[in-house]
């Protein structure tokens, strides 16, 4: 190993010699090494997953490759004005700048970096950046600052829907209320119709390929509520996936039609390709700004965690609130994979931050 500092608190020479190689890799941020001529040498496990890379593509490749549109404040980031290049030039850290990047498999997501320089003999000889995957903060943040959402509506012909579901006269809706996803990568969907009789109601939907484990929860004044768990990825969770949510499928005669509300900064055109995988005919019918109320919705679903929402979510469309209960917490526990224990711990921590901003004076600012 190198000399330690003289300020290090430890004794380098009781350390496995292999340790700061083994703590890069296992590092639970992204870890990437950055050579003077640009291209990245090493790179760990979490920056491949980041990046949905492998480390063969990322090693070798430039921070400013041309093959990353990288922007900075809504700005493209050339490489004279990347903070890496600066890094180089001044051997000054860089802490705390974030980035909307484009890989080429198409996604896009949003990057918090910081860079610091590795010096020999005063001179900048590698930059190393950690980078954590800020996605899911920013797109929350966006919903949060945006008051309208847009109503979009799709169609695809009859041949996107089974036959046990096709209709020759009217229409049947079926409306999404609610998609949680489950910890193996499943979700577990519930859905509505006043159209269909329940047994038919489940028949139908068992048909679709999607879906396994479907059972019914209710049936009160005609509509009848259902809980299905799909092992793939379903049209529903493509609006979810772009952080807006489905509103119902519509089956008519000729054709079959997809409705969802979007942020209202996200292009359509981006539901439109997801929606595409499932139904390559697929066409905008229409899109509206709408009014978005659900700012209570908004603030609470930032301050609880991804598996608190999820628990709240099934337990409210599941009927567990409901007297007497449609589904149980031990019913609930199964289908998330953990103890009932451990289920009622979510629950009731997502029940506390609920009523917490409902009755405080101020659930955000804890500070007064």
């Amino acid at each position: 190993m190198t000399d330690t500092p003289q300020n290090a608190s430890f004794d380098d020479a009781a350390l496995p010699a292999d340790l700061a190689r083994r703590v890069f890799f296992a590092s639970p941020v992204g870890l990437t090494v950055i050579e003077r001529s640009g291209e990245v040498v090493f790179a760990n496990d979490r920056a491949t997953q980041i990046l949905n890379t492998t480390r063969e593509e990322l090693v070798g490749r430039t921070y400013h490759s041309p093959k990353w549109d990288i922007y900075q404040g809504g700005v493209p980031v050339s490489s004279d004005n990347h903070p890496v290049t600066r890094v180089f030039e001044t051997g000054e850290p860089e802490y705390g700048y974030e980035q909307r990047i484009k890989p080429p498999d198409g996604s896009q997501r949003w990057l918090t970096h910081n860079a610091t320089p590795l010096l020999e003999d005063g001179a900048v000889e590698y930059v190393v950046v950690a980078f954590e995957d800020i996605t899911e903060l920013k797109r929350r943040e966006e919903r949060l600052s945006s008051q309208h959402m847009q109503r979009v509506e799709f169609r695809a012909d009859r041949s996107a829907v089974p036959r046990s579901l096709r209709v020759e006269h009217g229409e049947h809706r079926f409306e999404v209320e609610s998609v949680v996803s489950l910890p193996d990568g499943a979700t577990v969907q519930y859905m509505g119709t006043s159209d269909l009789p329940a047994s038919d109601f489940v028949t139908a939907v068992e048909e679709v390929p999607h879906y396994v484990d479907v059972r019914l929860l209710s049936t009160i004044d005609d509509y009848s509520r259902i809980e299905a768990r799909a092992e793939s990825a379903t049209v529903a969770e493509v609006f979810q996936s772009l952080g807006g949510r489905p509103l119902d499928i519509v089956v008519m005669k000729d054709e079959v039609r997809f409705s969802g509300v979007l942020p209202g900064d996200v292009d359509y055109r981006l539901a439109a390709d997801g929606i595409a995988e499932f139904h390559p005919d697929i066409e905008l019918v229409s899109e509206e700004l709408v009014y978005s109320p659900h700012l209570l919705y908004d603030i609470v679903e930032s301050a609880l965690t991804d598996r608190q929402l999820a628990t709240l979510d099934a337990a409210y469309f599941s009927g567990y609130f409901d007297s007497p209960r449609t589904s149980t917490g031990g019913e609930l526990a199964e289908r998330f994979g953990v103890t009932r224990q451990t289920f009622n711990q979510h629950l009731r921590k997502a029940q506390q931050v609920v009523f917490r901003h409902l009755f405080e004076k101020s659930a955000i600012d804890d500070t007064d």
